[in-house]
Formats: structure tokens, sequence, C-alpha cells
């Protein structure tokens, strides 16, 4: 059974960035966004095992799954390599996933994060894309896919062996087409000419495409002033063909607001946008930044506490704005809260080894505390 493409939102409501409230998901105002987005006729949700902890499934049962009727959402979720050993622990997680989020069937449901090396190993390993087909022929899954974050080769290799898959998650955004690390329009052009339907992940590249310096933020304004910064970024992604729903990983009521302004009326960019993008993206990329999405998968296993991307994003905000006291203010207050320094790393590696974006980031730690711990 092929994904009634008619039927996906062009915006997803991504799970990773939950908005909290002393320390734990904000199930009230994760409501009144779910309320928002669901009466604006939308209705796909992205969540995964490890999001907030294990608590964005158990976020999404309260705010969605025990208020609304199934029928009238998708729920998406993925089974994660780095959490299992063993053959028993898919069924293992899975089970658990459906207590978690109170549902007996997911409506999409993906491999987490093939990658080249130890992710796309262990799914083979333990014969994962297999364990999928089954769960689909047991009605546990309506559609198998996965989400990428490796090279075109081995997305190439992996699509081959596995014609089975509906559709492929990437990211994809107008700074990261032709980044070398990310490759987004080499994955996008794999996938487009294979007619492979196409779920996209940081569109605005975990909020950094949302806030620009002022001199391209005024070249956008020029265009469309009412605009919204962040409204470009998902219009360009929106504009591509075969894309299917782009997933915005929503932490805010303004967000919400805003993203639904987008899509509820969306406008594919113009020609003459697409050249401004174009020399937005020159102009930005000009600038030496730290390529952290602020998925944080590397924090809650850091020995020491390190809340990894605040710390970059310190880092990028002084690049960017050459701006000092603010993000040395910013980042003592990370600190403040029990954070540890960038200074503080001690090179396990364990942040490096499930970073999506493939950052060094024991020498960016390192380079970090040389211009915030002084």
């Amino acid at each position: 059974m092929s994904i009634d493409l008619s039927k996906m939102p062009k915006l997803g409501f991504g799970l990773m960035r939950l908005p909290e409230k002393d320390g734990k998901v904000d199930i009230s105002r994760v409501s009144d966004m779910v309320d928002a987005y669901m009466k604006a006729g939308m209705n796909y949700f992205d969540t995964a095992y490890v999001y907030h902890g294990g608590n964005s499934e158990k976020a999404i049962r309260e705010a969605l799954v025990q208020r609304y009727p199934r029928e009238s959402f998708m729920l998406a979720t993925k089974l994660p390599a780095w959490c299992m050993k063993n053959e028993a622990d898919r069924d293992r997680i899975f089970n658990e996933q459906c207590e978690r989020c109170g549902v007996d069937y997911f409506d999409l449901y993906l491999l987490h994060s093939i990658e080249d090396g130890s992710n796309g190993e262990t799914y083979e390993r333990l014969d994962c894309f297999n364990w999928g087909l089954q769960k689909k022929a047991e009605g546990k899954i309506r559609h198998f896919g996965f989400s990428f974050h490796g090279s075109p080769a081995y997305l190439i290799k992996v699509l081959d062996a596995h014609p089975e898959i509906e559709f492929v998650q990437i990211q994809l955004n107008y700074a990261d087409w032709k980044n070398p690390v990310v490759r987004s329009g080499e994955l996008y052009e794999i996938l487009h000419s294979r007619s492979i339907p196409m779920i996209i992940m940081e569109p605005v590249k975990g909020g950094t495409l949302a806030s620009l310096t002022p001199e391209l933020e005024g070249m956008y304004k020029a265009a469309r002033p009412d605009a919204s910064i962040a409204s470009w970024a998902l219009r360009f992604v929106g504009s591509l063909p075969g894309v299917m729903t782009i997933l915005s990983g929503m932490s805010t009521e303004d967000q919400m607001a805003d993203n639904i302004g987008t899509f509820s009326h969306f406008e594919p960019l113009s020609a003459e946008e697409q050249e401004l993008v174009k020399k937005v993206t020159t102009i930005m990329l000009n600038v030496p930044q730290i390529g952290c999405t602020s998925c944080r998968y590397c924090t809650p296993g850091c020995p020491m506490s390190i809340s990894i991307p605040d710390v970059f994003r310190a880092v990028n905000t002084m690049a960017l704005y050459g701006d000092v006291f603010r993000p040395k203010a910013f980042y003592g207050g990370i600190v403040g809260q029990g954070h540890g320094r960038a200074s503080d790393c001690i090179g396990c590696g364990q942040c490096e080894s499930v970073c999506p974006q493939h950052l060094p980031i024991i020498d960016l730690l390192k380079d970090a505390s040389e211009k915030l711990d002084s």
C-alpha cells in the first residue's frame, strides 16, 4: 500500500524541540500548539524513541492521542540503532513506543538515522528491514521508511538493497544544499530521480535560518516586508518537487502561528526569490560557522553535562554578529544552570559517535573554550 500523498500535510509537527517548564515537557503548551495545528487542517506528528530523553513520545500521548480520534492524525516514530544490541530489542523498543504513545499502530515508522558505518550495519545485522515489513504485515506499521544522515553513495546502496522502502527523511535546507558533509542537494536528486517521496527535516537548520544578520534579514525584508525570515527557508524546501512533508521542530506558539501562515496559503518561490536566496546563501556561508542543528543527541550521554549545542550557539553568534558580551553572558547563564564548561570536556567521544552532522565536537569545544572561558 503506497502513501496517499494527497493526505500528507505540507507542514509536519516535529516533536524534538517541545517547550519545557521546570525541566519537563510543558504539556499544556504542547496541547495548545497541537490544537492550533489541527485546527489549521494539518495532522502529521513526528517523534522518536530518544527525543526529550524518551519523553516526547509520552508527551504526544497526552497532548494528542488522548484528546483526538486516532483516525484524525498521523503519527510517526523511529527505531534507534544505538539503543539495540540484539534482535529482541526491536520488539522491546517498539512495544515500549506503543505504550508511551498510547497507540496500537504507527502511520509511518522509520529506522532512525541510517548512515555509513555503525548505524547502517546495525540495521542490517539485526535484520531490521525485514522486521519492519513484518510489522507492516501485522498492521502495526502503515508505511515503512528511514531517516538518513549518510553519504550519497551509501543512500544509493541502501535504496538498491531495499526497494520496499516507501519514503526517506533527509536533512535539507538552502544552507546545506552544497554542504560537503550533509550534501542535501545530492541526496535530494537521488531520491527525486527515483520518485521516492521525501520528508524533510531541519528546513530551518535548527533555527539558524530563522535569525540572520541584519544585512541578510534586510535583503529578505526588502522583497517581502511582512514575511518572517523562517518562511523563506520553508518556502525554499516547499518549492522542490517530490517533497512530501516538511518537518518543523516548533518550540513556541509564535513559531506555530508563523509556520501555519506560511503553509496555509503556500506560495512557491518565484524565479526572482530563488535568486535572492542564492545571494543570501553566498553571503551567509562566507562567515564560518559550526554546523550544529541543536538536535541534542550529544547531550544526554555527556559525562560532564556540557550543553554542547548552546556552547556552539554562543560561538556562532560571536562569528555572525561580532558581539562578545551577549554570547558570553548567554554562556555564563548556561553554566550557572549547572552545565559544564567547554573546558570540562574530557574527550570521551560519546558526543561525536551520535552527531548526525559528524562534527569534530572535541576539537570544537577546545576552540569554544578559548573564546568563552577566557
